[in-house]
């Protein structure tokens, strides 16, 4: 078991391409940002980044915050809840509350402690707060004298990499229009491949189907837990959608549209395959492991002729984001800071690869579906340092966004290249984001002293 957690540990720490701490390069505040240090990245006009919270300086190690993931606003305050997973396959994760005002020195509560790898955090039924970590989602309120004694399970048998191992340990949920709860399953593995779970040669598990998704694990795709009122779940659960390797940035648009950012495999060389925007739909197979791009068939499945990337079965997706721009989180922006946003999809691209790194704001159409850009193309990082930027063209339908952070590729003693995670529009309109490998919080303001 010990050198199985080893071995896990490593793997995620490739897929995650975790930097040592003598490496790292810190943000060196400059000026300030609507009151707020200033971080040095290049942002879009009119833009700046605040530091809200940060490592001390040259001491990585001695920060308070490990691993921070998904941030929500605290309803009545001007504050915001943050998950901190703490560490990989342990336990030590964390709720934080945040409070932070200009000019003075940011404050960073525990409110609950001890979980073990929490991730996803929003508001449900009842006005509760709700957190999902391994094995269980549980909700709780935050405004208690005690939260920790108001701590209560919803959902008993959510995803547990404890109790069978994914190599995409890491969920989120949401709630439908109905409060059915909607919990994504990512993939065990990368393509479905005997062996190691990372494996880019190894022969296709399965014959017939892949057996890590469309067998009993009913891996790779959504699980819907039915409403049943009175802030209740049913505790057996149904398959909404098939076929999605990572699903961890969902949003539902007010019109009722469920869009996912997926995560897609990892063929090398790393300019290929795509990731994607999907719309789910009840029943949807979205491809994974045999199908990649529009149309595309993973040439380890296509021999096996399990699944047909042209046929009827497989629901395409509705737009391409850039390949292993790895989108983590998304949001319908509903604040009064940008009015030039208002309404539009803003995504964090946590990839360390070329074209991540960055925080887009994509036109939406009624339906809340990025707006299809005619031969569209995507930024990437480029030259010895990264510090150029070129354009290169998708092989399909895409939408092209206002880049809100278009320049955070590493600087030395200015600023790391970035990881955006989490999002969050604060009370003022101001979008707050986590960087899970930097163990930053930033706060995304009108470019004002």
């Amino acid at each position: 078991m010990v050198m199985g957690r080893l071995w896990t540990w490593g793997l995620l720490a490739a897929a995650c391409a975790i930097v040592p701490a003598s490496a790292r390069t810190f943000y060196t505040p400059s000026g300030t940002c609507d009151g707020f240090p200033r971080a040095g990245i290049k942002m879009a006009p009119g833009f700046c980044a605040g530091i809200i919270v940060a490592p001390p300086a040259t001491d990585f190690e001695g920060r308070t915050v490990l691993l921070p993931r998904v941030l929500l606003p605290l309803k009545g305050t001007k504050d915001l809840l943050l998950t901190d997973m703490g560490k990989w396959n342990s336990a030590g994760g964390k709720v934080f509350r945040i409070s932070a005002e200009p000019g003075k020195p940011t404050t960073v509560t525990p409110v609950l402690s001890d979980l073990y790898m929490p991730h996803a955090i929003a508001y449900g039924p009842a006005g509760l707060v709700y957190v999902n970590e391994q094995g269980r989602i549980f909700r709780f309120d935050p405004m208690a004298a005690d939260p920790k004694a108001t701590i209560e399970t919803v959902i008993a048998d959510a995803p547990d990499t404890r109790k069978r191992f994914n190599f995409h340990p890491l969920s989120t949920f949401l709630f439908d229009t109905n409060n059915d709860m909607l919990v994504s399953v990512g993939a065990p593995s990368d393509q479905c491949l005997v062996g190691v779970p990372s494996s880019k040669d190894g022969p296709p598990d399965g014959d017939k189907v892949c057996n890590q998704a469309e067998g009993d694990y009913m891996a790779a795709g959504i699980r819907r837990y039915k409403y049943l009122g009175d802030g209740k779940w049913e505790p057996t659960f149904t398959v909404m959608a098939h076929g999605l390797r990572n699903s961890v940035a969902m949003a539902r648009h007010g019109s009722g549209t469920l869009l996912q950012a997926e995560n897609s495999e990892d063929f090398a060389p790393a300019d290929t395959p795509f990731e994607e925007f999907n719309v789910l739909k009840q029943g949807a197979h979205y491809g994974w492991p045999y199908c990649y791009d529009m149309h595309g068939t993973n040439p380890v499945w296509g021999p096996k002729h399990v699944f047909d990337c042209n046929g009827s079965a497989y629901t395409p997706p509705v737009r391409l984001l850039p390949p292993h721009s790895a989108p983590l989180s998304m949001l319908y922006y509903d604040g009064r800071m940008f009015p030039e946003l208002k309404g539009k999809l803003i995504l964090s691209m946590h990839g360390y690869r070329v074209a991540g790194a960055r925080i887009g704001a994509f036109t939406v159409d009624s339906k809340g579906v990025p707006v299809l850009t005619p031969n569209a193309h995507y930024a990437a990082y480029a030259g010895e340092n990264g510090d150029e930027v070129v354009s290169l063209p998708y092989p399909g339908p895409a939408s092209e966004p206002l880049l809100l952070t278009p320049g955070w590729n590493n600087v030395d003693g200015s600023h790391p290249k970035g990881s955006p995670l989490g999002l969050a529009v604060a009370q003022d309109g101001a979008i707050w984001v986590a960087e899970n490998n930097n163990a930053t919080v930033l706060r995304i303001a009108r470019d004002r002293p």
